[in-house]
């Protein structure tokens, strides 16, 4: 039996690697996502549509007018790993509108799973990374996407990693017995998501439930973890092979649940610009312009991705909160429409102030003038030199209210700094 996640060699092993790319032209590739094959069935875009709500289903696929997605079939094999596809799915935002997100698909043979997760984890005692030399993402995307280097808008240290794991009958720490889940198969479920053995990170045994308490228990037969750099699929039976439960579950894992962490990563990208766009809304003049423009990309944002309900199915739901709490997206938004509003307020006192000047300015300029012509009309008197000296006192009145506190105060709020 195996007991060990490094050595075992599970029914069905892939690994989905999704890294940021800047695309500066639509992919000479074919329209729409991967339309991996069931059966009779397709998961073409028309088929996805149906499991999402029309709003997500836009920001993961496009329109017919607007596409956003695009994708290739691939035959590489390379040691362990056979590239099966690579997709394409732009997530233009405000400031970087050539964003998007490579999402290359391997399978995986023999006892090698982890060892891939962990080599492309760059941990400290694995071996060489996977994703070099005929995998290399600069050589695969060549002339169609740059990855983003370290330095990059909404780079990661490394790539994130969906992992798929059906066991064979020898693999009794993953199995259910007489309906009970052993512990030891929350831990396969943690080291795939994790990309990390207990060489990498022993993890105390009072963290463990905590750790592992965000798991979807998508049905009796597997579940699935979540976490900031990589997600994980694990059966809980043995698999039988061809016509298998899990010739679907492989097919849902590639598709519609890797849909909703992409949506969820399309999310994080967002509000880092977001937050980093408040950061610097006091940077320079035009201060008003700044916060409409930024309040502008807000309300974009809200509207097209801000999604927490993306169907019918629980699932999927389910997997996209689970990312958003690696992240805390949800507090993080939350903190931009307080923030946001704080700003709007702000510029809206700093309106109220220059009219309020402005109203002050014409009534320190117009009391003086408009009581010494009264006076002249009253009087009758149209001489040219009185009128003249009217307008004389009128101005030294008027001087004279600039310089009191009032003023002064005026003044200052007039040639404010509208920044």
């Amino acid at each position: 039996m195996s007991t060990d996640l490094s050595t075992a060699n599970g029914a069905r092993q892939t690994v989905t690697v999704i890294f940021p790319v800047r695309l500066p032209a639509p992919p000479p590739w074919e329209t729409g996502p991967l339309p991996l094959r069931l059966g009779s069935r397709t998961t073409d875009a028309e088929t996805r549509q149906t499991y999402f709500t029309p709003a997500a289903a836009r920001a993961l696929y496009g329109t017919p007018e607007r596409p956003c997605r695009w994708h290739t079939f691939a035959s590489v094999v390379h040691g362990d790993l056979t590239l099966q596809a690579m997709e394409i799915l732009q997530t233009a935002t405000a400031q970087h509108p050539e964003h998007a997100l490579a999402i290359l698909h391997f399978e995986v043979k023999g006892p090698a799973l982890l060892t891939t997760l962990r080599a492309i984890g760059h941990r400290p005692t694995a071996g060489s990374d996977p994703l070099d030399g005929p995998f290399d993402p600069v050589t695969l995307l060549a002339g169609i996407a740059e990855p983003m280097t370290a330095e990059g808008p909404f780079a990661i240290a490394r790539p994130y990693t969906v992992a798929f794991l059906t066991p064979r009958q020898e693999d009794t720490s993953a199995l259910r017995v007489a309906g009970r889940m052993p512990e030891s198969a929350d831990g396969w479920l943690w080291s795939l998501a994790s990309r990390s053995a207990d060489v990498d990170f022993p993890s105390a045994p009072e963290q463990f439930p905590a750790q592992t308490a965000d798991t979807v228990r998508i049905s009796a037969d597997w579940s699935a973890l979540v976490l900031r750099h990589g997600a994980a699929f694990l059966g809980h039976r043995a698999d039988t092979g061809d016509g298998d439960f899990y010739e679907f579950a492989a097919l849902h894992c590639r598709t519609v649940y890797l849909d909703a962490i992409l949506l969820g990563t399309i999310q994080r990208d967002h509000i880092d610009e977001l937050t980093e766009g408040l950061s610097n809304v006091f940077e320079g003049r035009r201060l008003a312009r700044r916060v409409t423009a930024l309040e502008r990309h807000i309300a974009a944002f809200r509207s097209t991705y801000w999604r927490q309900h993306l169907t019918a199915h629980g699932p999927a739901n389910d997997l996209l909160l689970a990312f958003q709490a690696q992240y805390r997206l949800s507090d993080r938004f939350a903190e931009i429409l307080a923030e946001a509003a704080d700003y709007s307020r702000l510029v809206q006192t700093q309106d109220n102030q220059q009219i309020a000047a402005a109203l002050g300015v014409l009534t320190i300029l117009g009391l003086p003038l408009s009581t010494a012509l009264g006076v002249l009309q009253v009087l009758g008197d149209e001489d040219p030199v009185h009128m003249l000296i009217g307008l004389g006192g009128a101005l030294v009145a008027t001087a004279g209210a600039f310089a009191t506190r009032y003023g002064r105060i005026v003044l200052a709020s007039l040639s404010g700094d509208r920044r």
